[in-house]
């Protein structure tokens, strides 16, 4: 959940911004000159919102908007496509998400949360930012800074691709901003609404649709660079050799004199080969749902290891039979042709270096030597996994698989120089992944024909076009819109609500 420390923080820090702006304007001596100082720098503020807008970016803004007109009218027209099409295609897959959300809900084992199409648990007005990541309930705090910086860029991409479609459009351009909700940032850009409502309904089009287009390159070309970042980085990082080691958290059960450290190369977890990052999730599920797997041991060698132990049944039913102070120690199980519940208290060290992988004694039948598969008896869900990253010696982990993948991170990229930092493609990577997700989220939630989202003028500009010739009456017209901006808003609301449901009860 989120920190105390940090609610306080938020909240005192807007109560004090607030409180100094009442004081201010309610001051005799202060207000003229307080108010004179926001306007020259374009400062407003309101309860839990801070706005700045400048004009020393317009001439930027129409270099951008007279910039080959041929190409930018292709380049917007095909905008406009899209964001007709993503309109419709919000509105399906909000509907999607909806009725899964309401089955899944309805459903007594709820589906892993990687089987949703999409979540949404935060909105953000003026921005129209809705996501499944809500910081501090299932957002890791050291993932904010990659949230917050790739919310703002596509926030600024959003807005620049209105500004430069106006312009392109002849509408005047007043100026640009930026915003800060509670703490979530955005972008906006200021518009003549005049010159706007005299244009045509397809230039006004091109203007509406240009954000969810250029949130849609911005996520395509983020997804081009995180495809591409082996070849960009090939000069400098290698991979497909392993998965390296950046992080392992201070309560990590990898963490210790026998564990992973920082730099480490892992090469293979049991007898599953790890040649990258997504190499070792893999193996770690495929491990988590598998039985877990025995080791060969020769009939004279479990003699020699093995010493009488006590054997009782834990309370899901599994067999321990070591002391509870045995930190080297595990119990194994095994069978032979008389007995199928055999128990041996064994060096677990010594049991798997010296042995193959094995699932039954049939794969131990060699050179006519008498070998026993022997398998730990562990508890369930709990695994003995064998972690190789040579040149240091093999790491011995008992736990949920899932415990070591959570608390031990990895980069697929391994720096060719002593000199290079292991976390930039670590930062590439992630941020990339942002991106991807931040403006596409943007891009489908803002296409949506709802109250206060470019998803309304789309649709009110698109019925416009279209519909002008089959209803004569403008006022019909704008019925008919506000009934289908009114069911969309409806949608979109049962999907924040259920989305904050889902992330925070449940």
């Amino acid at each position: 959940m989120i920190p105390v420390p940090v609610v306080v923080t938020v909240l005192g820090g807007w109560c004090a911004v607030y409180l100094a702006d009442t004081l201010l304007k309610s001051s005799n001596s202060l207000k003229a000159s307080y108010e004179d100082w926001l306007l020259t720098y374009g400062l407003s503020v309101s309860p839990f919102h801070l706005r700045w807008q400048t004009a020393l970016f317009n001439r930027q803004f129409y270099n951008w908007g007279r910039w080959k007109p041929k190409f930018l009218y292709l380049w917007f027209s095909v905008g406009m496509v899209f964001g007709i099409v993503a309109m419709f295609g919000s509105v399906i897959l909000l509907g999607k998400t909806l009725l899964q959300t309401l089955t899944q809900m309805l459903t007594e084992a709820p589906k892993a949360q990687n089987d949703r199409m999409l979540q949404v648990v935060v909105s953000v007005p003026a921005s129209g930012l809705c996501l499944r990541a809500v910081p501090g309930v299932n957002l890791p705090v050291s993932q904010l800074t990659y949230f917050f910086s790739a919310i703002l860029i596509s926030g600024v991409i959003h807005e620049v691709g209105h500004g430069v479609a106006a312009i392109r459009e002849q509408v005047r351009f007043n100026g640009f901003g930026i915003f800060i909700f509670i703490v979530y940032p955005g972008a906006f850009v200021d518009l003549f609404t005049t010159h706007l409502q005299l244009i045509s309904p397809v230039q006004q089009l091109r203007i509406f649709c240009a954000g969810v287009w250029h949130n849609f390159v911005l996520g395509v070309a983020s997804f081009m660079v995180l495809f591409l970042l082996p070849a960009i980085l090939f000069p400098f990082y290698y991979t497909g050799v392993g998965a390296l080691v950046t992080e392992v958290a201070e309560d990590s059960p990898a963490n210790g004199p026998r564990g992973l450290f920082v730099g480490d190369l892992v090469t293979n977890l049991q007898d599953c080969p790890v040649y990258n990052v997504e190499d070792w999730n893999s193996c770690l599920g495929d491990i988590s749902e598998q039985s877990q797997v025995g080791y060969c041991v020769s009939a004279a060698t479990l003699q020699q290891l093995s010493f009488p132990a006590r054997v009782y049944r834990r309370l899901d039913g599994t067999v321990e039979c070591c002391s509870n102070n045995s930190l080297t120690d595990i119990c194994f199980s095994y069978s032979n042709k008389l007995d199928s519940h055999l128990y041996a208290c064994l060096p677990a060290r010594k049991v798997i270096e010296a042995g193959k992988v094995c699932r039954t004694n049939m794969d131990c039948h060699k050179d006519f030597v008498p070998s026993f598969c022997v398998t730990p008896s562990l508890e369930n869900q709990t695994r003995l996994i064998r972690v190789k990253h040579p040149p240091h010696i093999d790491m011995l982990y008992v736990g949920h698989p899932m415990h070591l993948q959570y608390t031990v991170s990895l980069s697929s990229f391994v720096p060719r120089q002593n000199f290079l930092s292991i976390d930039l493609p670590v930062v590439i990577e992630t941020f990339c992944k942002y991106l991807i997700s931040l403006s596409g989220a943007l891009a489908v939630i803002n296409a949506v024909p709802c109250f206060a989202l470019d998803g309304q003028w789309i649709l009110n500009s698109f019925l416009e076009a279209t519909l002008s010739s089959l209803i004569v009456e403008k006022h019909n017209r704008e019925l008919v819109g506000f009934l289908i901006l009114l069911a969309g808003s409806a949608l979109l609301a049962a999907n924040v609500a259920l989305g904050l449901w889902m992330v925070t009860a449940r």
